[in-house]
Formats: C-alpha cells, sequence, structure tokens
C-alpha cells in the first residue's frame, strides 16, 4: 500500500469472458502446506528470516541483486529451492502507479469498489478482479493488494470508496469474488485491513473499541465471508489497535479468530508501517513485515534472528511463518507460475469495457420525479454544468490511485497534509460531455464549468434540461470533515433548480454527502468514482441506452447528525503535524505515538441497522435504487426449520429491459433487534419476463454470536422475514419457524 509509503519517504455485469485470466485457473494444491513444509526444512535460519521481511522498493536501492520495480513491494526468492521472487503491487481498482514512479506505466482503471458493491452482483466484482489480476501479471506482479472489506461505520470515512460499504455479506460476498478473481491468474490477492480500519483520522495510532460478539456479527463477519468465497492467500492486518493491542500484534484477531477459529491457512502480512514489535507481534500470528523501512525498525530482520537463537519466538514458530507464507504462493499458483521476463502490453480496449459494464451496473438512480431520465428526444437544448465533465471523471486518492489509460486531463498536487507526498486529486479521461454529445448527436449542448453565477442560470432557463456534475474529492490518509458537498456546489445545484424545473444531479463522491436541494431537483444519479469509462457509463445511464440497476450499499444520512459520529474522533485532538508525525514512523524512530480510543458503541448495528435501531429515516436507505422501469414481487413461499429460505416470483411489469434485486431482511420475533439482510440476488429480466428466485439466508446472519458456546446460535422459535427493494421496504412481510442451532466461530 504506498499509503504511508512515499509520505514517509517525503519526510526522509459483465460477462466473465470479457477479460480472461491470462494463466488458467487450477484448483488450490490440497498438500499446499505439506510441500511448503518439506520446503521450509531444508532451509538455513538466515534463508527463513529473508522471507518474512520484505523492501519498500522506492527505499531499499541495493538491497537486492534482483530488479527492483518501483512499486508497492519486494521479497527475493531462494533459486536453489525454487522459491520466486515476488513483487506486490497496489491496489483493488487496477495495478497502481499513484504519482507515476514507474514512468508510463498505465493501467485500467475500475470504479471504486463502492461502486462495485453497488453492483449487488458477486460475478461483476469477480470480473473485475480477473481483469485486473491479468494485467498485474502482465506487469510482473504476482502479489496485488487487493480486497478491501472493511465496513464503513461512518460517512465521512476517506476511504469508503475503496470498500463495499456497510453490510457484512454484500462486503462478505462481493469482496471474496473480487479476491476470487483476482487469484485466477495465479497470482496472489490480500484480503484487507485487518480489523475497524473504520477511519483514517488518526489511523497509526487509533485504539478501536468494541466487545467480541458485536465485532464477530459485524466487521469480522465480512472478513470470515470474503476468506471463504475467495481463498486469499495473504490477509493485511490494519495499523490502528483492536482492543489494546495494534491490529499486526493482536493475538485475539490473529491466532484466535483468523488461524483457530477460521482454519486459515495463508500468511499475515503487516500494513506498511504498522509493526510495533519482533517478538509480541510473531508470537501474536504476525507472519511477515511488509515496507520494512517504513517502519521504526526492520524488526523481522536481524531482531527476528537474535530473538531466535535467544528463545522468545520458539523455532517452531519461525517456520510456521514461513511455512504459511510459501503455502498462500503454492495454493494461489503463484509458486509454480513464472512472471514474464518482460512487461507485457495487456488488451486495454477489452478491459475498458470490463471496467465500463461495471461502473454502468453500479450507478444508482437516487430519484427520478416525472420522469425527468432518461433523457426525452423532445430535450434538444441541453447545458452540463461544473465537476470538470468536459474534462473527465474524478477518482478517490491514496494506495488505490490508477494511472489510467488516457491519461489524467487534471491532476493536482496537494500542498500540506498527511497524504501530500503520495496523492494528488486525479481524475480520469473520460468526458461525461463528449460522451452525452456522440450519444445525442441532434441536441444542443453546452457546457459551464458553474463558476458564473448569473452565466449558469441563464443558460439553465433557456435549456430544455439541465445536468449538473458535482464532485467531492475524498482520500486515503485523511477523513473529510464532513459529508457536505464542497466548494459552494449546494448552492450550485439550488440555483440551477430553481432556474430550470428539468434539472438533473450528477454526483461524483466517495461516499454519502448530504443534499440540501434534494426537494428542488427532480431527478439525482450517484455514478460514485466511476473509473476510467466512467463519463461513457454516465451517458449510457442519462440517455437511457443503458437501464439503471445499482443499489445502495450505504446509507445516505438526512443529516449529519444521524450516524453514531457526526464527524471524525480525533480530528479536535491532533494538529496536523501531530498526526503527521506519528503517521511517519520511520522518520521519528524514537518517538512513542499518541494512543487514544475510538468506542463503537453501535457495535454490530452498523449503517441501516443503526437507523432502524434509532427510529430514524434516512434520506436514501441501504438497498435503494430506482429503474426506468418496474418490477412486482409475487407469490412469495417461506420455509423454515433447519434452514431459512425464500421464493418470490420476481416480474418486471415495464416495457424496458432490467435489472432487479430482490433483498431479504431478517429478525427473530420479540428479539428487538433490527432485520439484518440475510440474502440478496441480481435478476436481469426482459420486459414482461418473470423468475422466481430462492433466497437462501445466510445462517450466521440470522444467529448470533455466542461468546460463551464460543460460536453461532440461532435461536428457536418465530423469525419475521421481509422481501423488500431496500432495508426499509416492509410492504411485503413473513413469518417462519426455525429450530435452534449452533454453529463454530
Amino acid at each position: 500500500m504506498l499509503r504511508n509509503k512515499l509520505a514517509l519517504l517525503g519526510a526522509t455485469a459483465l460477462a466473465l469472458t470479457v477479460a480472461q485470466p491470462l494463466v488458467a485457473q487450477n484448483a488450490p494444491a490440497q498438500d499446499g502446506r505439506a510441500r511448503a513444509e518439506s520446503i521450509v526444512a531444508r532451509m538455513t535460519l538466515d534463508e527463513k528470516i529473508a522471507l518474512v521481511h520484505a523492501l519498500f522498493p522506492p527505499m531499499a536501492a541495493g538491497k537486492t541483486t534482483n530488479e527492483l520495480i518501483p512499486s508497492a513491494g519486494h521479497i527475493d526468492g531462494i533459486a536453489r529451492l525454487g522459491v520466486p521472487l515476488v513483487r506486490e503491487s497496489d491496489a483493488s481498482l487496477g495495478v497502481a502507479n499513484q504519482v507515476e514512479q514507474r514512468k508510463g506505466d498505465v493501467a485500467t482503471a475500475l470504479p471504486s469498489a463502492l461502486a462495485t458493491a453497488s453492483t449487488f452482483s458477486p460475478e461483476i466484482a469477480r470480473a473485475g478482479g480477473v481483469m485486473i489480476g491479468s494485467e498485474a501479471r502482465a506487469k510482473r506482479f504476482n502479489v496485488l493488494l487487493a480486497g478491501g472489506v472493511n465496513l464503513t461505520r461512518d460517512p465521512w470515512n476517506g476511504r469508503n470508496f475503496e470498500y463495499m460499504g456497510e453490510d457484512p455479506l454484500v462486503s462478505g460476498l462481493l469482496g471474496g469474488a473480487h479476491i476470487a478473481g483476482v487469484q485466477s491468474n495465479k497470482i496472489v490477492s490480500t484480503v484487507k485491513h485487518f480489523a475497524l480500519n473504520a477511519q483514517e483520522t488518526g489511523r497509526m495510532i487509533l485504539d478501536a473499541r468494541i466487545d467480541e460478539a458485536p465485532l464477530r456479527m459485524s466487521d469480522l463477519l465480512a472478513f470470515q465471508i470474503a476468506i471463504e468465497q475467495g481463498k486469499p492467500a495473504s490477509v493485511m492486518c490494519a495499523y490502528n489497535k483492536v482492543n489494546g493491542d495494534w491490529a499486526c500484534e493482536n493475538d485475539f484477531l490473529l491466532n484466535k479468530v483468523l488461524k483457530q477459529d477460521w482454519g486459515y491457512r495463508g500468511w499475515v502480512m503487516s500494513d506498511w508501517g504498522g509493526v510495533h514489535s519482533t517478538a509480541k507481534a510473531a508470537n501474536a500470528g504476525l507472519d511477515q513485515q511488509s515496507g520494512q523501512e517504513l517502519d521504526r525498525a526492520i524488526y523481522f530482520g536481524a531482531p527476528l534472528k537474535a530473538a531466535v537463537e535467544k528463545g522468545e519466538v520458539s523455532v517452531k514458530r519461525l517456520d510456521d511463518m514461513v511455512v504459511r507464507y510459501l503455502t498462500g504462493l503454492i495454493e494461489s499458483g503463484a509458486y509454480d507460475a513464472p512472471m514474464p521476463a518482460k512487461a507485457q502490453t495487456p488488451p486495454y480496449a477489452r478491459n475498458a469495457e470490463v471496467a465500463q459494464r461495471a461502473a454502468e451496473a453500479g450507478i444508482v438512480l437516487l430519484k427520478n420525479e416525472r420522469n425527468v431520465l432518461p433523457i426525452a428526444k423532445t430535450a434538444k437544448k441541453i447545458v452540463v454544468i461544473g465537476g470538470a465533465a468536459d474534462l473527465g471523471v474524478l477518482s478517490g486518492g491514496g494506495s488505490s490511485q490508477v494511472r489510467s489509460v488516457g491519461g489524467a486531463p487534471i491532476e493536482i498536487a496537494l500542498s500540506e497534509s498527511a497524504p501530500s507526498s503520495f496523492v494528488r486529486v486525479t481524475y480520469h479521461a473520460s468526458s461525461p460531455l463528449a460522451a452525452l454529445k456522440k450519444a445525442l448527436p441532434g441536441a444542443e449542448i453546452t457546457f459551464l464549468d458553474g463558476r458564473n453565477y448569473n452565466a449558469n442560470l441563464e443558460a439553465a432557463k433557456a435549456a430544455d434540461l439541465a445536468i449538473v456534475f458535482a464532485t467531492q474529492w475524498t482520500t486515503e490518509a485523511e477523513d473529510v470533515p464532513n459529508i457536505k458537498l464542497p466548494d459552494n456546489q449546494d448552492a450550485l445545484i439550488a440555483a440551477v433548480a430553481g432556474a430550470q424545473p428539468n434539472t438533473v444531479a450528477v454526483l461524483e463522491t466517495g461516499g454519502p454527502v448530504l443534499m440540501p436541494w434534494i426537494d428542488k431537483v427532480p431527478a439525482v444519479i450517484e455514478a460514485w468514482y466511476p473509473g476510467q469509462r466512467g463519463g461513457e457509463a454516465i451517458a449510457a445511464i442519462l440517455t437511457g441506452a443503458v437501464n439503471p440497476s445499482g443499489r445502495l450499499p450505504i446509507t445516505f444520512p438526512a443529516n449529519a447528525a444521524q450516524p453514531p459520529r457526526p464527524k471524525p474522533v480525533g480530528l479536535d485532538l491532533f494538529d496536523a503535524a501531530e498526526l503527521a508525525a506519528a503517521a511517519n514512523s520511520a522518520a521519528n524512530p524514537s518517538a512513542t505515538p499518541k494512543s487514544y480510543p475510538v468506542t463503537y458503541h453501535e457495535g454490530a448495528d452498523v449503517g441501516y441497522r443503526w437507523y432502524e435501531k434509532k427510529g430514524m429515516k434516512p434520506l436514501f436507505p441501504f438497498g435503494h435504487g430506482l429503474s426506468y422501469t418496474n418490477f412486482a414481487y409475487r407469490n412469495p413461499v417461506v420455509t423454515g426449520g433447519d434452514q431459512l429460505s425464500v421464493t418470490v416470483e420476481v416480474v418486471n411489469t415495464g416495457k424496458r429491459a432490467g435489472a432487479d434485486v430482490p433483498q431479504m431482511y431478517v429478525a427473530r420475533d420479540g428479539s428487538g433487534a433490527p432485520m439484518r439482510l440475510a440474502g440478496f440476488q441480481r435478476v436481469e429480466l426482459k420486459p414482461g419476463e418473470s423468475r422466481r428466485v430462492t433466497l437462501t439466508a445466510e445462517p450466521r446472519v440470522v444467529a448470533d454470536y455466542d461468546t460463551k458456546l464460543p460460536g453461532w446460535r440461532i435461536a428457536g422459535g418465530t423469525y419475521r422475514v421481509a422481501i423488500g427493494r431496500d432495508a426499509t421496504d416492509r410492504s411485503l412481510m413473513l413469518t417462519t419457524t426455525l429450530n435452534e442451532t449452533t454453529m463454530k466461530p
């Protein structure tokens, strides 16, 4: 992850056939660990130590005889034993090249992970992973630091766009599918950041506090499902503390939960700059120190060798660290699939289609009064205002930043902030304006940048339709102070809507934003950060060439007081210099970082569950999304007993083909607990077509975690089941009886 890497350096629907893996996938070798053990048995102590700490190439010149590609990480192999060299690259949205450390190297940029989550489609998530994994291999990387599944607990988190939203089932299923897609190329994908890396403010020093049962039922459940579905070869532990211990030396998380309860076979790597000790970290379950130059010391180098020789870390534990590393490489296929000798050119044109289809399926139509959209053929005069829509679409900042094919028409360096040395405000060269002009050759379409108030109003009044583009830039390493649209864009939207009754607002944001103008604007689209073909995708939705089908994977608050925390915790405790110093551990080896608690008092009731628990009505609920057609649910049948499932007939009652996402929410009758999403399925239907769909509940969502068992317990009794279009839809309610059931952790 480039996150603190260069910051510290500065201180000192897609069909899976669209992008196939460059190397065919085989089933993981069942004897992977046994093979790894046989290799480790032939290693010297120094060879073992060499494999459990990794170089950060921008700061590691001269430390290896192998080529150092400017990227995230590098681990030399052992030629005499056939252990391969490993090169690591960020991240989940494409092969990152954040500040062009590899001059001229471009890659295909997917839309944000939040946009992919909005598809509610594991198939689309997997296709994106297949594509970026194939490009990583072509560029000679065999570990991709992808797979972000941290739950969104706060709408202002600067990194929300990299994750899959607020629900553990959606995050786990789609995150796992993405990981599986990456690894289909015989390269490794991580899953990250384990765990509770839920805000960027003070992320290097905060202590996330939560009880075990709610942690198991929320963030850990997302990781558990993602690991089961994707089988990632590596888990990346987080920067922050969890209940008093650093995540990368947290015995409960790494040994108890991950390795013991879940039986995880791969290796745990640290986040870059996230290691704080030698013996404690190794004994607590950390297997490899990543980006060693960014820590206060190379803890897993000479200090680890000394700790083994003194008996502070057993030889058995060191062997397990190396065995887990090799097992991950072997079972993902990376061990036996050599990298190309020279970088290859991926099929960029074909891969761009992957990115565009994901963006089209993830764009959410939030509001559409009077059927303002799709753009009517009678709209001959259209004005497009703001958002740099004439040049491109916005992307999020940080380690996931992709330098996309086509270049960056806007790139702005940051002057002073925590991420300033490794982040730039960057747009992808995909102009919505140009795409609209191409899609509507018979219309007169003009553009204004939004700065001239009078010109905006005059152009809006004279047009048949006004489309206002609004942006909110977010980035790794800092949170936004609030969820308002910045730079007076709320006033711009309100003014244009006051002048033109047919106004459409198109939002390119990293997460939810407030909409004080919502009653004045008849149509609103959430486009997220839509990737390198975002302009074409937005135009396809606006014109009706593609029927919108995205569903919100995250709740949009009606006001700033509704979420559990109105602003980033700790923002008022430290000034910018203190936060930057805390992050720059390598530059401050003698400093003892301050620490402060963040108590997640909502527990397992994250996102939509919080709103139901508190009886609050959000602006737009989780699961919400409109279409240009209509769907009906008919003849539902619920079954209980040992397993909860519902079959329902989904009917397209409109005149357009489209996709619907029936959602199943469950709660035990009389428990007082909020309903939880237990199942969903994306269904594509032609006009008049119907299909009977079966939704089978994820049993751990229906259950509660019982620390006394320990494990999951479904209490016997009556359960309420809602089949709806979003988390607040109770129009179709059923009941059934479930038997008491217990499951292992």
